[in-house]
């Protein structure tokens, strides 16, 4: 009979009492088999159901409905039930995860820290709290509890999680990294950790990593619409629409107003449309590939790696843009300096100046004449394209075509953006209303 306790997520849900212990048990459960999700569903409307017919509904039940509820990422719904459940450290604790969820951190750290005050999972309150005071932008006070914790929480999957997104904080990412998968060492299905590992391989450009770590994390509500999002994202770049689409459909099913979502959906059924040439796509990835390889790469002479260096020239891709006359025309660089790194071209199928070819007039950016910038505009175009805060799409596109600082990216126009794979009109539209905020404009715009 015990195991049927634990196996029955409907005789979990109807267990008298409903404490810590049941919750440990039905986690536990959905953990080893996320299909259990269904039946929790079924088991919150049967309760539902049942209490319609009663005249008052009793608080233990409006505490039932709220773990179940916030557990299938129904947080509004799960939160008005909650308040109904008197003052229980368990309800305070489920009060803690949907506010979080909900982005009112503040209000969530005050929800962990009654939970703790009642008794209730003393450590895990107390650690949620952390993180909820963290992301309210109270570091200081995040990293006092998690200090405090350090001793007892050393074999806590939730310690090492909220460790991690401190160091997150600090930028520290390889540390943080470390700490993540610590988290998954003691609980495999953590799914903060498995997001934050798949975000952080994601901005690295380790897409294959980011999508399994994405795809996990997507297997057990309650799902960050994050995950969703950029796991979208991540299939448009692999042309995968139909698998794109569904990410963002899962956003809308729990946000039907979601404004990126409702764009890239949109976005993502317009390229399902349209005609993709993949003889065309391989020999274009196989040349860019090739324009991204550092000069460094190559045993030059130290004048030519210095020459080169003083011209900004750093991959094969900016050679393709520079014509002989213009090597030449630098100090200290010779015939026998242009032979040697013709030769490096030529032995990876590519020419000087050839980029350039096919205009009437050949024009390399590099050699114009400098022009007198005040110092607080070239502070500005100094930048990093990071601090423009863009999203995961538009940061991708930047990074494809080598804009490092924003005032690498006004040298570009807003075709030369949409000819870069997956940045659509939304993504223009989003990088120019940053730059709108800071008085700029796009080449041409």
């Amino acid at each position: 009979m015990p195991e049927m306790m634990t196996t029955d997520v409907r005789a979990i849900m109807d267990r008298t009492p409903f404490d810590v212990a049941a919750v440990a048990d039905l986690r536990e459960l959905l953990n080893r088999d996320p299909s259990r999700y269904r039946t929790l569903r079924e088991a919150v409307a049967n309760i539902r159901e049942r209490e319609r017919k009663e005249k008052e509904i009793k608080p233990e039940s409006h505490l039932r409905l709220g773990v179940g509820e916030v557990l299938l990422g129904r947080y509004h719904s799960g939160l008005e039930n909650l308040k109904r459940a008197g003052e229980n450290g368990m309800a305070y604790y489920f009060r803690g995860l949907a506010l979080e969820n909900q982005q009112h951190y503040e209000q969530a750290a005050e929800a962990f820290a009654q939970a703790h005050k009642l008794g209730y999972d003393a450590r895990n309150s107390e650690l949620h709290r952390a993180g909820a005071l963290r992301r309210a932008g109270k570091i200081e006070e995040a990293r006092q509890i998690l200090e405090a914790q350090k001793k007892a929480g050393a074999s806590s999957a939730e310690f090492h999680f909220q460790q991690g997104c401190l160091l997150v904080t600090e930028g520290d990412l390889a540390a943080a990294a470390a700490e993540f998968e610590q988290t998954l060492a003691i609980d495999k299905d953590h799914n903060g950790a498995l997001f934050e590992l798949a975000y952080i391989n994601d901005i690295h450009g380790n897409d294959d990593v980011a999508v399994d770590y994405y795809k996990r994390c997507t297997e057990r509500p309650p799902v960050p619409l994050a995950a969703w999002n950029n796991l979208g994202i991540l299939f448009e770049d692999e042309m995968r629409f139909r698998d794109a689409e569904h990410c963002y459909r899962q956003i809308l099913a729990h946000d039907p107003n979601h404004p990126r979502a409702r764009l890239f959906l949109k976005d993502c059924q317009a390229s399902k449309g349209m005609y993709y040439d993949e003889e065309a796509e391989r020999g274009y990835t196989v040349l860019k590939q090739l324009h991204e390889i550092p000069v460094t790469d190559f045993e030059l002479s130290v004048r030519s790696r210095n020459c080169l260096r003083k011209m900004n020239i750093r991959t094969l891709g900016d050679l393709t843009r520079t014509t002989e006359a213009a090597l030449l025309a630098s100090k200290n660089f010779g015939e026998t300096s242009l032979a040697e790194i013709k030769e490096m071209m030529q032995a990876k199928g590519l020419r000087l100046g050839m980029a350039l070819e096919g205009t009437e007039r050949p024009h390399d950016h590099r050699m114009e004449p400098p022009q007198e910038v005040p110092p607080e505009m070239q502070a500005m175009l100094s930048k990093p394209i990071g601090d423009l805060n863009l999203s995961v799409r538009a940061r991708k596109c930047m990074s494809k075509l080598n804009i490092q600082s924003i005032g690498d990216l006004l040298k570009h126009t807003g075709d030369e953006l949409l000819e870069c794979k997956n940045f659509g009109i939304t993504s223009l539209n989003e990088v120019r209303e940053k730059l709108t905020g800071l008085a700029l404009k796009l080449k041409n715009d």
